[in-house]
């Protein structure tokens, strides 16, 4: 497989569950030589079931793909000691780890530095430091709570309800290889190395107001927080008369031809939908509307016409229907590989398709301490030393 666009960069991956590792698996997919520091039990996603062998879960084959695996005991001086060793030779560490627990175990950004000054220091935590929340635990219900995500489905279906995905996490992973990339990029142009700090409340606080900013993006405010269109009872999945579509005109052109369709052309030219600032205006009356006729036929008629009037629509799909699904089918966004200790698996690949420098599958996911041997060999680190190290608990090393 050809080189990704992060190979040469060594990540340190000190973080937990999932947020951080799905992020550093995404720098591994992209090359980078990225490091999993976990502790001598490894991280609580490990012993998730269903699972073939104790600490490879279904998690863990996904998550910890394209990784080395460090199994060690940072509480240990010793292992303090191999962490700020590997630390002189990476670009980037990575953790979600709290502040006072970094500085406790002497890993905060203050001794990383003078221990490599152009090293690449993101920490992603649940509250933006300097605030009065900055030590409250966070977790992903926890930010869609806060972050008033929850909250907006009241105005949907009359009471507060978390998004059933783990979305504040993803979405704070996402802004962490965001993060990382720009000072990768920012290193090269300077050789400075920096600390970046990615809070999850403060990145889905502004996750959230991308569009429900809305009037109150003016000074003083010219309307209300929430675009009314999202915010409709109305909106939602329509029932066909064989199952659940999203039906979705958007467009002048879309409506009349829906209009059409239904019978109805004489509504393209209605007060209330004639524009796209008006449809917005009379949402739950429009939605209404379309829910009505959606129940009037099939799923498959519906997007049959849809697709011919290039109008947004989808059957609502399950997720045990993905693996028959066409299209996943012939990009192969789902692939088997052979994992050497737990047999087939199905991974999902880096859905971004680069001309030039491929993500892929470069390693499986490895098993708690697969690589410490390696790692501490590649420090500098002799047979005895190493030995030692196991025999006093500060490092595991998988066995065979």
């Amino acid at each position: 497989m050809e080189q990704g666009a992060l190979h040469g960069i060594r990540v340190i991956d000190l973080t937990t569950i999932l947020m951080g590792p799905m992020a550093t698996r995404m720098l591994a997919d992209h090359g980078a030589d990225v490091i999993r520091v976990e502790t001598t039990i490894g991280d609580s996603t490990r012993n998730g079931l269903p699972s073939r062998h104790f600490g490879m879960s279904g998690f863990s084959l996904n998550l910890q793909r394209n990784k080395r695996s460090l199994s060690i005991d940072l509480k240990h001086a010793a292992g303090r000691q191999v962490i700020l060793d590997l630390v002189a030779t990476a670009d980037v560490l990575v953790t979600n780890m709290r502040a006072a627990a970094l500085e406790r175990l002497g890993l905060d950004e203050r001794a990383v530095n003078a221990v490599n000054p152009a090293l690449i220091y993101c920490r992603a935590n649940g509250f933006g430091s300097g605030g009065p929340y900055q030590d409250k635990a966070a977790y992903d219900d926890a930010i869609q709570a806060a972050s008033g995500l929850a909250g907006l489905f009241t105005a949907t279906n009359g009471r507060p309800t978390y998004v059933p995905s783990v979305v504040a996490d993803k979405v704070t992973g996402l802004y962490v290889v965001q993060a990382v990339m720009a000072a990768l990029i920012h290193r090269h142009n300077t050789g400075n190395g920096q600390n970046i700090e990615v809070p999850m409340f403060e990145t889905m606080v502004s996750f959230n107001l991308v569009e429900h900013l809305r009037g109150a993006a003016f000074e003083p405010a010219e309307g209300p927080f929430g675009y009314e269109r999202l915010l409709s009872p109305a909106r939602r999945p329509y029932a066909t008369a064989d199952g659940f579509i999203c039906l979705l005109p958007y467009s002048d052109n879309n409506y009349r031809d829906f209009f059409d369709f239904i019978g109805q052309s004489d509504l393209a030219d209605d007060e209330r939908f004639a524009t796209h600032n008006a449809r917005v205006a009379h949402t739950t009356e429009l939605y209404d509307l379309i829910a009505e006729a959606a129940a009037t036929k099939s799923t498959e008629i519906w997007v049959e016409f849809c697709d011919k009037a290039s109008i947004p629509a989808a059957k609502v799909m399950e997720l045990s229907e993905f693996a028959n699904d066409p299209h996943l089918a012939e990009v192969g966004l789902v692939q088997v590989a052979d994992h050497p200790t737990e047999g087939g698996y199905n991974y999902v690949r880096d859905p971004v398709i680069y001309s030039d420098s491929p993500t892929g599958l470069r390693r499986h996911a490895p098993r708690l301490g697969e690589h410490s041997a390696e790692l501490l060999n590649e420090l500098g680190y002799g047979a005895e030393e190493i030995s030692a190290l196991v025999a006093d608990g500060v490092v595991t090393i998988a066995s065979p």
